[in-house]
C-alpha cells in the first residue's frame, strides 16, 4: 500500500477510533526505538510472519530519516543458509536488553515457548508492544498494545500499514508519559518473585 492508499484510507477512517489508535501506537514504537537507540526487533509466530510490515518499516526508516526503526525481522524457522537479513532466529529474543524494543505481531494469541521468549526480553529491559488480539497473555506483558480483535472493523494487513505509516511522520509527539498501572504491577511482580541477591 503506498502513500496515496494510506491518506485515501485515513480520509475513509476519518471520525472512527483507528486514526487515533493507530497513531498513538505509532507514537509508542517511535518513541521508544529513538528514545533508547537499542534496535527494534519484529517477531510474529510460525504460522505469521510479519514480513510486509518488516518491509514497510524498512521504507519509512529511510523516508523519515529514521534509521532506527528499521527492524530486525526474527524468525521461527531461520536457517544458516539464509540470507543475513532473514537468518534471525528465536535465540535473538533471548539477547535482548534493555534498550531495544521487541515488537510482536500476531493474528492470534502467541504460543507458550514464545511467550516465555518475549517475557524473558521485557525482564531483561526491552520494551514489549504487541498488535494483534487485545486478549490473552501477550497484551498483558506488552507496555503498549495495539487490539485488531477478530471481526473488528480492519484487518490486521490493514492496521499494519497505518501503523508503520505513522511511525515514519516527522510529526508524531513522542509519548512519554506516565507508566500504566499495569506496568508498576509488571515490574513490582518481577521485584517480588526474582531471587535474593547473592551475599559474598
Amino acid at each position: 500500500m503506498d502513500a496515496v492508499r494510506v491518506a485515501l484510507l485515513r480520509e475513509v477512517l476519518a471520525g472512527t477510533e483507528w486514526l487515533g489508535a493507530t497513531r498513538r501506537f505509532a507514537g509508542a514504537l517511535r518513541g521508544s526505538v529513538v528514545s533508547h537507540g537499542g534496535g527494534l526487533l519484529l517477531v510474529g509466530t510460525p504460522e505469521f510472519e510479519p514480513w510486509h510490515l518488516a518491509a514497510h518499516l524498512v521504507d519509512e526508516a529511510a523516508w523519515s530519516g529514521t534509521p532506527e526503526l528499521a527492524p530486525t525481522l526474527v524468525r521461527h524457522d531461520a536457517r544458516p543458509s539464509d540470507p543475513a537479513h532473514l537468518a534471525v532466529g528465536l535465540g535473538r529474543l533471548e539477547a535482548a536488553r534493555r534498550g531495544e524494543t521487541l515488537l510482536v505481531v500476531s493474528p492470534e494469541g502467541p504460543a507458550a515457548p514464545l511467550l516465555e521468549r518475549v517475557s524473558g526480553a521485557r525482564r531483561a529491559g526491552a520494551t514489549v508492544l504487541s498488535l494483534g488480539p487485545g486478549e490473552g497473555e501477550l497484551p498483558g506483558m506488552a507496555h503498549e498494545c495495539l487490539a485488531v480483535p477478530d471481526g473488528s472493523e480492519l484487518d490486521l494487513d490493514t492496521v499494519q500499514h497505518l501503523v508503520s505509516a505513522a511511525a515514519g511522520e516527522n510529526s508524531l509527539p513522542t509519548p512519554r508519559g506516565r507508566r500504566r498501572f499495569r506496568d508498576r504491577v509488571w515490574r513490582l511482580a518481577e521485584h517480588l518473585t526474582a531471587p535474593p541477591p547473592a551475599r559474598w
